[in-house]
């Protein structure tokens, strides 16, 4: 559960001009990082869980075939976006995809070097397969 309040509640406020800033500054320290594993972490089993859903399968070949892409060009059937932000947290976490912040947009990209270093031929079949799981 997120609470909005500061965690030390004795902080002193003198040094934010306007409330836009301590809402600024909330937001920066409460967010969370990323997890994306490196190369050595990945595990066969996480990566092949990840592609074990229809949808996680036709995100990784979309951006397998075409390269980067923002959420909103995924050519998946009509899901919402929190479904899809879900869909996409796993695939960060098993490894597959990375992220690229650019401002409020974020861009995702397969880890094609990653992948094809830490399990050889598993690019190929995700282009083979055609996003079918």
């Amino acid at each position: 559960m997120y609470h909005t309040r500061l965690p030390n509640r004795n902080i002193h406020f003198g040094f934010f001009r306007t409330l836009k800033e301590v809402a600024n500054y909330a937001n920066v320290y409460f967010m969370r990082t990323l997890t994306i594993p490196t190369a050595s972490e990945m595990s066969l089993t996480a990566v092949c869980n990840a592609l074990g859903d229809p949808i996680r399968m036709k995100i990784a070949y979309c951006l397998a075939s075409s390269g980067e892409k923002n959420c909103s060009a995924f050519e998946v059937d009509h899901i919402s976006k929190s479904t899809l932000s879900h869909h996409i947290k796993i695939l960060r976490e098993a490894g597959i995809i990375q992220p690229r912040i650019d401002g409020k947009h974020h861009f995702y990209s397969l880890r094609k070097d990653e992948l094809i270093a830490r399990f050889p031929g598993l690019v190929a079949m995700i282009l083979q397969t055609g996003g079918s799981a």
